[in-house]
């Protein structure tokens, strides 16, 4: 789902809590461990795509503290980074078993994005919908549709239309059970649904229907209550275009998008292969590898990049 992308700065926000796994926080017993130095290091040299070098230091902590939680979900992260999801995951389940309360949905959220990096959805579900249970439970209803539609976004990109469906919709209805919601929230919410409509009826060969959506969503834009909302149109024209095999129009789009956006480099890439451009295509690759994330636009783009510049 931005789930989808990138829809909010807040969800925003929330797909970043994902790639860190609430390191920052920590359990509450490990805050004076040594081992905490070494993972601190460790995520700068991952941010920087030095992923060896990260594991060497996540593995000098584990020698200090096997059982810290941060460790085993640092390592999955870079791990998953460099494309070794089987090891990865191994030691996110670990992260799992270690998590307190807090770190839980974060550590779920997180083995479900590494299930997104190979496009297999409905792995995915089977602890995105956990994380969205927990959420529920507790009566945050803007967090678990946010968890919702972030699942959502997964599944469409895995190639699961109908799951895809079924959680933005239930995103979408989750949200509005949020008690005196502003007109904006509203709107916000609309415009989401509006958005993952749009990119499904694209992804099932309706592009009538995708550009009535599309209208409709440039519609709420429109009332004036999201404006920074806007900034994710370009993004959605381009992908109804795309999947139109509307390529001109589909890059046209896509370079009026967020250029800090992995996914929608990745979609510029294609777009010039499409056009018989390689040369182009493979910059936009590299640019894709510049970006070390681990939410939904990382997934997406970084084994492509990789499969495409073999």
């Amino acid at each position: 789902m931005p789930p989808f992308m990138r829809l909010s700065s807040r969800l925003l926000t929330g797909l970043a809590f994902v790639t860190s796994l609430g390191l920052a926080q920590g359990n509450a017993a490990a805050q004076g461990d040594p081992a905490l130095d070494f993972v601190r290091q460790a995520r700068q040299l991952n941010n920087q795509g030095k992923f060896d070098d990260a594991l060497a230091l996540y593995e000098k902590a584990e020698n200090l503290s096997p059982n810290l939680y941060e460790i085993h979900a640092g390592m999955g992260v870079t791990l998953d980074l460099k494309g070794q999801y089987e090891e990865a995951r191994k030691h996110l389940a670990r992260a799992i078993e270690l998590a307190s309360a807090q770190q839980k949905d974060g550590a779920l959220r997180s083995m479900a994005m590494s299930y997104a990096f190979e496009r297999k959805g409905r792995e995915a579900e089977k602890y995105a919908s956990q994380a969205y249970d927990n959420r529920l439970a507790t009566n945050d209803f803007n967090g678990a549709a946010e968890v919702a539609n972030e699942l959502a976004r997964i599944l469409i990109e895995s190639d699961d239309l109908d799951g895809a469906a079924r959680w933005y919709a239930k995103g979408h209805t989750t949200a509005l059970r949020q008690t005196a919601l502003t007109d904006s929230a509203k709107d916000l919410w609309e415009f989401r649904w509006l958005h993952a409509e749009a990119r499904i009826a694209a992804r099932r060969g309706k592009p009538a229907e995708a550009q009535a959506k599309v209208a409709a969503a440039k519609g709420v834009i429109d009332h004036g209550r999201i404006p920074d909302q806007a900034r994710f149109l370009p993004y959605l024209t381009g992908y109804v275009a795309f999947y139109g095999k509307d390529y001109k129009g589909a890059l046209e789009a896509f370079q009026k998008a967020d250029q800090r956006d992995p996914f929608i480099l990745s979609l510029i890439a294609q777009s010039y292969e499409h056009l018989g451009d390689k040369a182009q295509a493979t910059e936009y690759w590299h640019k894709v590898l510049a970006f070390n994330q681990h939410n939904p636009t990382g997934a997406f783009s970084r084994p492509l990049a990789v499969q495409r510049l073999k």
